[in-house]
């Protein structure tokens, strides 16, 4: 199936053949009061955007880009971060599913495939809050995968950047992809309404605890021990003098 005919009962999945950033226009419509359920998918993005304001790129048409509309109950700071969460687990599920290819998710909310001590990035994610004139606040998670980028592409996206097509060696449909993830947002958000605290099973998932980790943050570089993570999703580590910091915001590299 093409990803511009996929539809999903529960889901209101608008196709954008080329748009700025799904992250971008879906908040200027949660802004205008659009409900839940609300999910961008464009073939092309001129403007993508990651975490720590960098630029995500992708060749047209070889990636699944994305964006959810999430309207969290209160309290909005606890289901807010759980929402990320269960997204990035979401589609870690639906890449084994579809694709057979083992994916790790690397703090706080990118999807890695590992060799070794080697590893590769093959999906980032960005979870922004957005408010209006007259509505509580609101949720967008983005999520880009590298789903058909060919080897020769890769090297222009990320330094370490991979994709399903290069792991597997063989395309993938997105369509397939965007169905098998739905799918397990809906299963993790049914328990996450009914009392199940998916944090659990997030940090289950996350690559590297226990090992010697470098983590950059906008104040500066930090290496230590990944030991835990705590309720709002934040990385706790094990500095070299004993102590313990916590980071909210940062990107992870294993020390090797």
């Amino acid at each position: 199936m093409k990803l511009c005919d996929y539809r999903r009962e529960g889901w209101d999945i608008r196709y954008l053949e080329r748009v700025d950033s799904t992250n971008t226009a879906l908040l200027e419509a949660g802004r205008q009061g659009a409900p839940a359920g609300l999910v961008y998918v464009a073939d092309e993005q001129t403007a993508g955007r990651g975490r720590l304001t960098r630029r995500w790129s992708a060749p047209p048409g070889t990636c699944l880009l994305l964006s959810l509309l999430f309207r969290p109950p209160e309290p909005f700071t606890y289901y807010a971060p759980r929402l990320t969460m269960l997204c990035g687990m979401a589609m870690a599920d639906a890449v084994e599913t579809v694709s057979g290819i083992a994916v790790q998710l690397k703090w706080p909310n990118d999807l890695i495939i590992t060799h070794a001590e080697e590893w590769r990035k093959v999906a980032g994610m960005l979870s922004e809050i957005g408010s209006g004139a007259n509505i509580p606040p609101f949720l967008v998670v983005g999520i880009g995968l590298n789903v058909n980028v060919p080897f020769e592409l890769l090297a222009d996206l990320a330094p370490n950047a991979t994709s399903l097509l290069v792991e597997g060696r063989k395309p993938v449909e997105r369509a397939a992809l965007l169905d098998a993830f739905l799918a397990r947002v809906e299963t993790y958000r049914a328990a996450l309404w009914s009392g199940d605290d998916v944090l659990l099973l997030w940090r289950e998932r996350l690559a590297w605890m226990g090992r010697a980790v470098h983590i950059q943050t906008p104040t500066g570089d930090v290496t230590g021990i990944a030991e835990d993570v705590d309720e709002t999703g934040a990385l706790w580590l094990r500095l070299s003098d004993g102590s313990r910091q916590s980071f909210s915001v940062g990107d992870v590299s294993l020390r090797v």
